[in-house]
């Protein structure tokens, strides 16, 4: 779970790098289902990230602190 706004800044990049990653695949691989098997977990690890920035965002800053601290 994301915490704070740094740990935001990260998750974001982590996703961008991964995303960066999924588009090179694209461009290299010319066998589809080699490109979705390399692609895979690339996405699926998109996907986790992107729900997790989205838990984070949906919390107004007030509430963050709690949520941090039950965890």
């Amino acid at each position: 779970m994301i915490k704070n706004d740094q740990e935001l800044q990260v998750a974001l990049e982590r996703i961008e790098y991964f995303r960066r990653q999924v588009a090179n695949l694209r461009q290299l691989e010319k066998n589809p289902t080699n490109y979705r098997l390399s692609a895979s977990g690339f996405l699926a690890k998109i996907d986790r990230m992107n729900l997790e920035v989205r838990d984070y965002l949906w919390l107004h800053p007030s509430e963050v602190a709690n949520v941090a601290a039950a965890a």
